[in-house]
């Protein structure tokens, strides 16, 4: 039985030596720092009164054959750990971190010597503790290896009348002891396959917390300096922040001279452009996702870190050249990602079938996998622009329609990229369409899944694309169009009115909620039905028709009822319904929107 993991101890001391010369690699130092300073001052705390910080986790990276045939081993990777090691790196170290800006920061933890068992010995420094005689303002500085705690001591007080050497002393000791204090590392073995470290990691670790694998491709990822895994990183890392902080483009051509001499700050630069306004906003999970998928065809984020340590998936052994090329291939898939025509391309393929804004795009793996198809698609010689944009459009909603890519997503995606390359996409599409899209979805299925209260819903929303795109009016306003009503000027109304419903004994919220009963409508006129009913108030429009003479909206034609009412997948006969036909109301708007939706879908 192979043994799949080792326990060893190391000095405080030695492991931060170890970290220093990049022995055991911690690429999260060079990202954003997520612990607050208060949390960096009690780990300090603990080491110093003795108390264990946890088992460090590591997993040795697989023995590489070269194209020499020699065997190259590799150094260990950090894969749970990462906080404790940057705080430690930067209160003992005096090493500064990447705040959430991208900003470098020290993080001083002063001591106070002096302190009395009620009292803190410890704490984040602030201006008082570097104006305070008691207070050692910076810890790292006792811990330099060039401190002299025979010069330090009398100094120190000096400062502090009537303390004596003998006191201060024993304590400064204690603190500069805690880098022999020994800290446990679980070192897993090489040997094993990303999914065991994955299994492993999840039984030690006292929270249960799932290795993302997103992360521990990350950590791959930056660890190959020989293969420009840092730019690499650092292109994803900052491509995906510059969608948050427009003057990020700014600040990183600044402070990060190498990357910003790159290829790669172009696309930083073209996302931090203020003008983009975006409907896809990926993180870095999505940015790995997507080049992976399109590029290598497969789904699974632990075959781009096997393929990354050079996978050899047939003969189980790990070659250089296969490292090395897995790196060239994602790079160029990165480059095709992150390029401006290519996403703005796709996004406005999707902008172009009525999903104009982020509101409207519900799963973010659904998005991905939509650009991932686009981007392959765009490879394929025989489909010309017109075709790609209409099948993308197509598959993002049959997708979002039939929730795809929800429950078990990296499976469902390596099966239909699977299946795309055997079949051809065109081929492939058929067949699910005929599958998931079948009579009895458009009739029944779709009907169903709209009985719901969600305003953010994967059917609401592609109602609301499928509005937009037909470029339908506002409910009871012919000047006016949805997209309109939702990006600006309007608001989602109840046709039955709440209040109405819940004095007429429709007091649950998931009974006046209902999607069935939203529409869009200006909220002047939202005001002036008020508490309604609709037989009341559409009485009124019927009499603004005879007069011309406009009180709610600014219908006055009794043809242009008859379409707006149409165009809001709303009954005819809404002018002679009361409480009384609510419920029945609900179950015929909700097959009027499925049927937009079934129009919608096959427009496209």
């Amino acid at each position: 039985m192979k043994e799949n993991f080792h326990v060893h101890n190391y000095s405080l001391n030695n492991l931060l030596n170890y970290v220093e010369t990049d022995t055991i690699a911690v690429p999260e130092i060079q990202r954003p720092f997520v612990w607050k300073a208060k949390q960096v001052r009690d780990l300090i705390d603990s080491l110093y009164n003795g108390y264990p910080i946890g088992y460090l986790i590591t997993w040795s990276k697989p023995n590489v054959r070269t194209r020499h045939g020699q065997v190259s081993s590799g150094h260990q990777l950090l894969i749970d750990g990462q906080q404790r090691i940057t705080a430690l790196m930067a209160a003992v170290m005096g090493r500064e971190v990447i705040n959430k800006k991208y900003q470098e920061k020290r993080i001083k933890i002063a001591f106070n010597p002096l302190a009395e068992d009620d009292e803190e010995a410890f704490a984040v420094q602030t201006p008082a503790h570097v104006k305070s005689s008691n207070w050692i303002p910076d810890i790292s500085v006792l811990m330099n290896g060039s401190f002299d705690p025979y010069i330090f001591i009398p100094e120190y007080c000096e400062k502090n009348s009537g303390i004596s050497p003998q006191e201060v002393s024993p304590k400064i000791q204690q603190l500069i002891n805690i880098k022999n204090i020994q800290v446990g590392i679980i070192q897993l073995s090489n040997e094993l396959e990303i999914e065991e470290v994955t299994e492993i990691f999840i039984r030690i670790n006292s929270k249960g917390t799932t290795l993302n694998q997103a992360d521990f491709a990350m950590s791959k990822i930056s660890s190959e300096d020989k293969l420009n895994g840092a730019i690499i990183r650092n292109a994803i890392d900052y491509f995906c922040h510059a969608f948050e902080d427009s003057s990020f483009y700014k600040y990183i051509t600044s402070k990060d001279k190498k990357f910003s001499s790159s290829e790669y700050s172009r696309y930083v630069k073209w996302v931090s452009d203020k003008s983009n306004n975006h409907i896809y906003t990926p993180n870095y999970s999505d940015i790995l996702r997507v080049s992976f998928m399109s590029q290598f065809k497969k789904a699974k984020l632990s075959d781009l870190v096997s393929l990354l340590s050079g996978r050899d998936f047939k003969h189980r052994t790990f070659l250089e050249e296969i490292a090395e090329d897995s790196f060239k291939k994602l790079e160029l898939a990165l480059h095709n990602t992150m390029n401006e025509h290519n996403f703005k391309s796709f996004e406005l393929t999707l902008q172009s079938a009525g999903f104009v804004n982020s509101k409207l795009t519900n799963s973010q793996l659904t998005l991905n996998f939509s650009y991932a198809l686009y981007l392959i698609l765009k490879k394929d010689s025989s489909m010309n622009k017109m075709e790609i944009t209409n099948f993308i459009q197509k598959w993002y909603v049959l997708t979002t329609l039939t929730s795809r890519y929800i429950g078990s997503p990296e499976t469902t995606m390596n099966r239909d990229l699977r299946l795309i390359q055997e079949r051809g996409f065109i081929e492939f599409f058929k067949e699910v369409e005929s599958a998931e899209l079948s009579d009895t979805f458009w009739d029944v299925g779709l009907v169903q899944n709209m009985e719901t209260n969600s305003a953010n819903s994967p059917y609401f929303n592609v109602y609301k694309a499928a509005m937009i795109r037909s470029n339908s009016q506002g409910f009871l306003t012919k000047g006016v169009n949805t997209k309109d009503l939702l990006d600006i000027i309007g608001d989602i109304h109840h046709i039955f009115p709440k209040n109405y419903l819940q004095k007429n004994g429709f007091d649950n919220r998931n009974e006046y909620n209902q999607i069935a009963n939203y529409t869009f409508l200006f909220r002047e006129a939202n005001i002036q039905i008020g508490n309604k009913s609709p037989n009341e108030y559409m009485r009124t429009i019927i009499n603004q028709i005879s007069s011309k003479e406009t009180v709610i909206g600014d219908i006055i034609e009794e043809s242009d009822l008859r379409i707006n009412l149409d165009q809001n997948s709303i009954p005819q006969d809404l002018h002679a319904m009361d409480a009384t036909d609510y419920l029945e109301f609900l179950k015929i708007r909700r097959k009027l929107m499925a049927e937009k939706i079934k129009e919608y879908y096959y427009s496209l």
